[in-house]
Order: structure tokens, then C-alpha cells, then sequence
């Protein structure tokens, strides 16, 4: 990608479309969100992703009545998506998915390559009201208990789709997905996710972030990389949860901040939108393959076929002769 698609961070605010070269202590850039990037730390065999959701995952986890760590398990599934979703190189789609024996038994996150995603969990409420006591809240260990991590990586078409699964081990996403990235891909990965509720005057709203490094492998050219990667490891860990959430600190911002002393190269962000893939049309077609008896036991006393999209609670009235 060449220097027009990119634009390289010492000081990270933008003006009318360009970056300029100030001390971010005096000039203060407007929050941006709903996005994500990547970004190559310069002269260091390390690359980058980082993400940031506001609307868009607000809208996600206020479909339906989830308790605050069910919330924060989709929010981290999002951030993850939207990280790993945007990676990919072709059209199509990247599927987080987790399920297990838990008080969760399955938190989902599909995320389209365009940018758009959509997220569930089901959830048994009395179960996680049991594993919420105290003051820590449960991760996704606690809240999923035994059971699987899986990505699976959508081509469309008659393309085959390929999928990675890990043992759930880890009590957050993120290391179960530094996991799969060790066991499948044998990539070097640290990832961080942060979900809250920020209240900037009118009402609590949701917010995510997510981060993630990857260590670029060593070859004749570059020579070993151990080094770079561990230091990159350490400006990596002073990341926090706070700034990831931060509607007041955008991206660059963020990333000027862990690695300013060697300069940080941002490539054009892509925008992030919740959406979801119901239709009538979609749900007609679902109702078509059961038999006459099944459809004749769907229908309500106004003689309507009532079906609710799990995804985004929208609820689709047909009529079964139509």
C-alpha cells in the first residue's frame, strides 16, 4: 500500500483529510469511531489492527435485554471480528462463534468484509445472575464454561469454507484468540478487547475497542525479529481498557501514544456498521420447507406466521397462503 493510502502517526491529528505534524498535547483531534485500521509500526517487523465501535455496537447489544457481562462477551466477539474480519483479502465473511457448556451457551458475531456485522448470545439469565456474584465480573471461561472456540472463514460462492477451532481456555476472547492464532496460523498474536458504558450527557451508551499485534516472521532479508517483537510486546501491555473505550481518544491518538518513539504508519480506516441479514423474503423461504402439518402448527389466531430474528429481535408477520 503506498504513502497516498497511508498516513504516517507521530502526532496523530487529522485535518481536512491530512495528518499533521503536531504535538497532540495542543491540538485535539475529534473522537472518531466505528472504524477500523491497520497500522505497521515503523522499521519494526510488527503489524497491526485496531478497532473502534460506538453507534454500531451500541445498536448490537441494545436489541435485546442482556445482562451487563452477557453484553461485554458480544461487545469483545464484535471487536474481534471487526480485528481479525477485516484482515481478510477477498469478499466474503469471518464468523466468531463461541459455545459451551456455561451460563452462555453460544455468543456469535458475523462479520461482513464491506465493514457490517451483526452479533447474539443465548444465554440462560438465572444461571449467569449465579456466576455474577462479587466483584470481578465473569469472563468468557466462567460465562462459557467447557466448550469451543471457533472462526470460521466464509468465501461465498461455491467457495469451501475454512474453519479453526481451539479449546476455550482463556477467561477472555482475546486469548482464546491468541490461542487459535498460535495453534492454526502459528503466528505470534497479542490481543486486546475492552467493552463499557460510556455516559457523555444523555444517557449510558455502549462502547468497544480492540487491538491486536502481529509478529512478522524472520527471514534472510530481516534477520531475526525475536527482539522487536519483544519490545513490542511491552509498549503493547500499557494499553488500556480506559483508552480503548474512550469516546474523547481516537485511534491515532491511542496508537501515538504506545509506539510515538519510532513513529506508527496508519492505513485508511474502514467504517463499521451494525446490520443484519433478515428479510421477509429470507424468512418466507424458511417457512417453504417445512411440510403443510408444520406450517399449520405455526399459525396464530389471527392466522398469521409469527417469526422474530434472533439477531435483531425484528419480528415478521407472513401469511401462510400467500
Amino acid at each position: 500500500m503506498g504513502e497516498s493510502e497511508a498516513q504516517r502517526v507521530r502526532a496523530p491529528p487529522r485535518i481536512s483529510g491530512v495528518v499533521a505534524y503536531l504535538d497532540p498535547l495542543m491540538t485535539q483531534s475529534p473522537p472518531t469511531d466505528d472504524l477500523v485500521a491497520a497500522f505497521q509500526i515503523e522499521g519494526w517487523p510488527v503489524r497491526g489492527r485496531i478497532a473502534r465501535l460506538g453507534d454500531s455496537i451500541h445498536e448490537v447489544l441494545t436489541r435485546h435485554d442482556y445482562p451487563e457481562p452477557v453484553a461485554n462477551l458480544l461487545g469483545e466477539a464484535c471487536a474481534l471480528a471487526a480485528l481479525v474480519g477485516s484482515s481478510l483479502k477477498f469478499e466474503g465473511r469471518l464468523i466468531v462463534q463461541a459455545q459451551g457448556d456455561g451460563p452462555v451457551r453460544y455468543v456469535v458475531c458475523d462479520y461482513d468484509t464491506s465493514g457490517q456485522f451483526r452479533g447474539y448470545c443465548r444465554f440462560d439469565a438465572d444461571a449467569v445472575a449465579a456466576v455474577s456474584q462479587g466483584f470481578a465480573r465473569p469472563g468468557a471461561r466462567t460465562l462459557l464454561g467447557d466448550g469451543l472456540f471457533i472462526m470460521t472463514v466464509d468465501q461465498g460462492g461455491d467457495m469451501d469454507r475454512y474453519q479453526g477451532i481451539t479449546k476455550i481456555e482463556g477467561e477472555t476472547l482475546a486469548l482464546c484468540a491468541e490461542q487459535y492464532f498460535d495453534q492454526s496460523e502459528q503466528t505470534p498474536t497479542r490481543i486486546r478487547l475492552a467493552v463499557g458504558q460510556v455516559d457523555s450527557g444523555q444517557g449510558p451508551t455502549w462502547r468497544a475497542g480492540g487491538i491486536m499485534i502481529q509478529n512478522i516472521a524472520s527471514d534472510d532479508a530481516r534477520g531475526s525479529t525475536e527482539d522487536a517483537w519483544f519490545r513490542a510486546q511491552a509498549l503493547f501491555q500499557t494499553t488500556g481498557e480506559d483508552e480503548l473505550v474512550d469516546p474523547t481518544i481516537p485511534a491515532d491518538t491511542l496508537l501515538w501514544r504506545l509506539f510515538n518513539e519510532d513513529g506508527v504508519r496508519v492505513f485508511e480506516p474502514l467504517a463499521l456498521k451494525a446490520f443484519c441479514r433478515c428479510s421477509s423474503e429470507r424468512i418466507a423461504t424458511v417457512i417453504e420447507s417445512f411440510s403443510e402439518e408444520e406450517k399449520a402448527d405455526m399459525v396464530e389466531d389471527d392466522g398469521k406466521i409469527r417469526v422474530t430474528c434472533e439477531y435483531c429481535s425484528r419480528t415478521y408477520a407472513l401469511d401462510p397462503t400467500a
